[in-house]
């Protein structure tokens, strides 16, 4: 299990001024990357035994990140 944060940055680098163009212009998508960044933060804690979380939220925020990488994703290759 790795407790590296998965900061979309670090994720897609080769969007890095698109990300920031679509945070600035894109109200939904600077809502998605809020999202991703509040769910990311919150599986760091959890992992890094900061704030320890059950096995089912775990699973359950991780699921959530992916689909928020997926949808961000979709939308940087737009």
């Amino acid at each position: 299990m790795s407790n590296i944060p998965h900061e979309i940055l670090v994720e897609f680098p080769e969007f890095a001024d698109k990300i920031s163009e679509l945070k600035t212009n894109d109200a939904h998508f600077a809502k998605l990357y809020d999202e991703y960044y509040e769910v990311n933060k919150a599986i760091h804690l959890a992992e890094t035994k900061i704030e320890p979380t059950d096995n089912f939220n775990m699973e359950t925020m991780r699921k959530t990140r992916m689909n928020l990488k997926d949808t961000i994703y979709q939308m940087l290759k737009a």
